[in-house]
């Protein structure tokens, strides 16, 4: 009410020209919503819901174990090795409609901070996997050219999806914005045919995607969840996985009358969401149809939905109930096991078999639950679950504002001058994962099973050119006691522990928490303060071992993961490639005064002081007018005194 009041008397002082020239200082800015009024709906990306990590169980595992290692693949039982991954496994998957936000405005206008956080993985892995799409590829479609030089667009939501997602309008440019993405920072790309009108293919995106990007591309996904086409009102009821499967030839066939498309062998499918299992596609002949013409074979899955408060449909989930059922390595398990013999299939038929869109829960996840501590640790060991049977990738999906389970978040371009991005707690997940299976795309990981099996406390071993290169260790639970941090003593069968290992740690306070993340000592920073550049000094722990008794004795934190290295030259430097910001969008003067500043400084006279503008056009009006007088300046006093502050109102 004070602040309201002295407004009101600075007006009555002022008069009307000030309007242009004048906002209130210690405000939230607009479009900001984590301090409005009651009742207001606060951005799901900045959501600040911390929920209660659960008990310690009971019984609690054991504090202190043995896991034993074998020293070389060959003598893991045959059937608990996976197949070699590459570093690149945890990609992202990003939906069509934000990549502005996100990726840039065109060619020539990239966001720094997004090239950073792809360098930071692949420095690690060697490149990052991206796919661009989702359920806004099914109708984008090619224009020349769009105002203000844009690569995309975005259309009128489609009101059948539940989601509400619009068609992306694209140009040219939008794939020289993605190769100049890929020649900064290693990103390769997954995109998607447009899949609506099967009478009438949009190769353009194929066509000028093979032109421009090159080797760039990975593949081509052909439909994006057709299981759920009837629901979403894109196909009529009787639609089926033999409708699609016919429709894929259709694709087929009319890419290869399609010149513009040399290359034909690179299509991805089915991408079934789980309302159709991918054997319900794979049954009508989908893979022995067309096995040429084929890269991969994909799924998209989520473990829960959170659609309920924002769409009406499906069932309401209460957030803290639901918090546990990700906190342990049977939620892992429980989301692969369904895919083991899709896996299977895939690999008999030669086919890579990826996740190509997943994340916490479906319709933007939960807030507490998404961007916790505990989702980095979950998303981590579903990655590594799925990687240990036998997928070949896996891609974290990004949503924009209005998500919680983001990786990575650019603010409003409404608050772009004020605060830079929010990195998600899964962006850990995938940063980590990197550096769990490297670069040499050698890497073979085995779920050990150790401590009596516990959920709680999974461990995984990772083999590197044959030979144990690192083992993973988690601990899901939150105890600041430090009474459930645990002790591994690790042992090498058919070889000897080395006299030291090196280990990172992946740490938080508690499994609730999502402001204060490190992986070896290092963040990227809190909520609108991420420039995608890494803060803190890099703390690699060295553990010696005794190599009489042939075991290392490694200590996790309650909750956190160690990634304990084996090899001699386990830590090459990562020397990431960083970028700055050298270009604005916005050209008018930014000018603030911070309050302490402002509130102490001698300034002029109420005698000589004459008011400024920082607006455009209103200096000299400003400067034409007299003098401030004695009731003036005690109002100017008294908003200085209560944190208001001059700046650009554009």
């Amino acid at each position: 009410m004070l602040r309201v009041l002295l407004w009101s008397l600075w007006l009555v002082h002022s008069g009307s020209r000030a309007l242009a020239a004048i906002t209130v200082g210690q405000q939230i800015p607009l479009g900001i919503l984590s301090a409005v009024a009651p009742g207001a709906t606060q951005l799901a990306a900045y959501n600040d819901t911390v929920l209660n990590p659960p008990p310690i169980p009971t019984p609690a595992p054991a504090t202190s174990w043995g896991l034993s290692l074998q020293a070389a693949n060959t003598s893991v039982p045959q059937g608990q090795l996976s197949i070699p991954i590459p570093g690149t496994f945890l990609g992202f998957s990003i939906e069509m409609s934000v990549i502005t936000q996100l990726f840039g405005i065109n060619s020539s206008f990239i966001q720094p901070p997004f090239l950073n956080l792809m360098s930071n993985i692949a420095q690690r892995s060697g490149a990052v996997h991206v796919r661009v799409g989702g359920n806004t590829q099914e109708y984008a479609y090619y224009v020349d050219s769009l105002p203000e030089s844009r690569a995309i667009a975005k259309e009128k939501a489609n009101t059948n999806n539940p989601t509400e997602t619009p068609a992306v309008i694209y140009t040219t440019d939008f794939f020289y914005m993605l190769s100049n993405i890929s020649s900064f920072s290693g990103v390769k790309w997954y995109i998607g045919v447009p899949f609506n009108d099967t009478t009438k293919f949009r190769f353009e995106i194929v066509e000028m995607g093979e032109a421009i990007l090159g080797d760039n591309i990975l593949g081509i996904q052909a439909g994006n969840e057709p299981d759920l086409y009837v629901a979403h009102k894109h196909r009529n009821k009787t639609y089926g996985p033999a409708n699609y499967t016919d429709e894929i030839g259709q694709l087929i066939a009319a890419m290869a009358a399609d010149d513009k498309i040399p290359v034909k062998n690179t299509l991805i499918g089915p991408s079934v969401s789980g309302t159709w299992s991918p054997e319900d596609v794979f049954d009508t002949g989908f893979i022995t149809k067309y096995t040429d013409n084929l890269l991969a074979l994909s799924v998209e899955h989520y473990p829960i939905d959170n659609c309920f408060p924002v769409y009406g449909i499906s069932t309401y989930h209460d957030p803290q109930e639901t918090f546990p059922s990700f906190l342990s390595h049977s939620a892992a398990q429980s989301l692969v096991k369904p895919y083991l013999n899709a896996a299977s299939i895939s690999q008999a038929a030669g086919k890579p078999f990826l996740m190509f869109e997943t994340n916490s829960a479906s319709c933007g996840g939960f807030p507490g639950i998404s961007d916790s501590f505990g989702a980095t640790l979950w998303a981590l060991d579903y990655g590594l679950q799925m990687a240990y049977s036998n997928f070949s990738g896996a891609m974290l999906h990004v949503g924009g504002q209005n998500v919680y389970y983001n990786p990575f978040t650019a603010p409003p371009t409404n608050q772009s001058k004020f605060f830079e991005w929010t990195v998600g707690s899964i962006y850990y997940s995938a940063l980590v994962s990197a550096e769990v299976f490297g670069k040499t795309n050698t890497a073979q990981i085995v779920d050990m099973f150790g401590n009596n099996a516990s959920v709680y406390t999974p461990q995984y071993a990772i083999y590197e050119n044959g030979a144990l290169a690192r083992v993973g260790l988690f601990n899901y639970m939150t105890d600041p006691s430090g009474a459930n941090d645990y002790t591994a003593s690790l042992s090498v069968a058919g070889g000897n522990v080395p006299a030291s290992v090196q280990v990172k740690y992946l740490l938080s306070d508690s499994v609730s928490t999502k402001t204060n993340i490190t992986w070896a000592n290092q963040t990227l920073g809190t909520q609108r303060t991420v420039d995608g550049r890494f803060r803190g000094t890099e703390n690699i722990i060295t553990v010696p071992c005794d190599t009489t008794a042939n075991t290392c004795a490694i200590r996790v934190p309650a909750p956190s993961f160690a990634l304990v290295f084996f090899t001699a030259d386990p830590l090459p430097a990562i020397s990431t490639v960083t970028f700055a910001t050298t270009a604005y969008t916005n050209l008018g003067a930014t000018a603030t005064v911070g309050k302490d500043v402002l509130a102490t400084s001698n300034g002029m006279t109420g005698k000589t002081w004459l008011l400024g503008s920082t607006s455009k056009g209103q200096v000299a009006a400003a400067t034409a007018r007299p003098a401030v007088g004695a009731g003036r300046l005690i109002t100017v006093w008294l908003l200085v005194m209560t944190g208001i502050l001059l700046e650009t109102w554009d």
